[in-house]
């Protein structure tokens, strides 16, 4: 596969997602097959933003494969402060084959890639979230045979997730709703270019404020409606009654006939999904969580491995 970097759902096409899902199920069922797929390999993880699963995930990720990752965390400042991001770049493709960041803005992932001469992973900004995404799609396509037939929805506050979920099912096919409330909803150039994948995929997309809008679904997603960061008591009653009418539970999964629920954690039990719904059978959060490594290495193999 002919893939430099991993930087945005949309720069990948529909072979190139497949071949890394079906990669990442190969990897999950006989991980043995590729303890050394790594080796001699390092990898530069830099993380802007705090972390539970992209950070395990990746480290041991990296481990399972026979490589070594390093962790660059808060102390070393937000990227373009302490020295240019240019200089960060090359200076981390002295030492790593690979880059993996998480990051505030897109633009220092863009230009990661642009100045590094190494490999370069986009492990969550504020546009896309392409690792959790390809985690998603490997979730689905554990739990349907054939991943063109799905419907997915996502419910709630759009955001880099609900981006990279719309814009992969838009490559792949996969008919997809977005229901969020007014003003909530994503911007326009990620709608525009959902629209063009999905012309050319077939794929159904809707979009719509009215969750009565919701139709029939085999997976709805959800996460949270209040950003990290973003946890002030005031801010946070105000979008809790905005979103009031969107929590994801039993009875919203009976209406659409949805047969998984799905979240990319942390969850806020009670807001955006309730408690039950998220701990009963129909929840595939964890697989999801657990997809993550896998999915993470399919795409570190396909881009490291001799």
């Amino acid at each position: 596969m002919n893939l430099a970097h991993f930087l945005a759902d949309d720069q990948l096409n529909k072979q190139q997602i497949l071949d890394l899902i079906a990669l990442a199920r190969a990897i999950k069922q006989q991980p043995e097959n590729y303890s050394h797929a790594l080796a001699g390999k390092a990898v530069a993880m830099i993380f802007e933003k705090p972390s539970l699963r992209t950070h395990v995930s990746f480290d041991i990720g990296i481990n399972k494969l026979g490589g070594h990752a390093l962790y660059l965390g808060q102390q070393n400042g937000k990227l373009g402060e302490r020295e240019r991001v240019s200089d960060y770049a090359k200076n981390l493709s002295c030492y790593a084959d690979a880059i993996v960041a998480r990051v505030f803005h897109h633009s220092a992932i863009t230009e990661l890639a642009a100045h590094g001469s190494v490999p370069v992973i986009n492990a969550l900004c504020d546009v896309y979230h392409p690792c959790q995404a390809l985690a998603d799609f490997v979730t689905l396509a554990e739990n349907f045979p054939n991943l063109e037939q799905v419907k997915l929805a996502y419910v709630g506050d759009a955001n880099n997730v609900s981006n990279s979920l719309m814009l992969m099912a838009s490559i792949l096919g996969v008919d997809f709703t977005l229901i969020s409330p007014e003003g909530h909803g994503p911007n326009e150039a990620i709608i525009a270019q959902a629209q063009t994948l999905s012309a050319h995929s077939g794929a159904k997309l809707h979009l719509s404020t009215d969750i009565s809008e919701l139709g029939q679904q085999d997976a709805i997603y959800t996460d949270t409606w209040i950003s990290m960061g973003d946890e002030n008591a005031t801010k946070k009653a105000a979008v809790l009654a905005t979103f009031s009418g969107y929590q994801v539970n039993h009875q919203l999964m009976a209406k659409a006939g949805a047969s998984i629920v799905m979240h990319c954690q942390p969850a806020h039990l009670e807001e955006e999904i309730s408690t039950a719904l998220f701990d009963s059978d129909m929840s595939v959060a964890f697989q999801s969580a657990e997809n993550r490594m896998w999915a993470q290495n399919a795409v570190l193999v396909t881009l490291l491995a001799d």
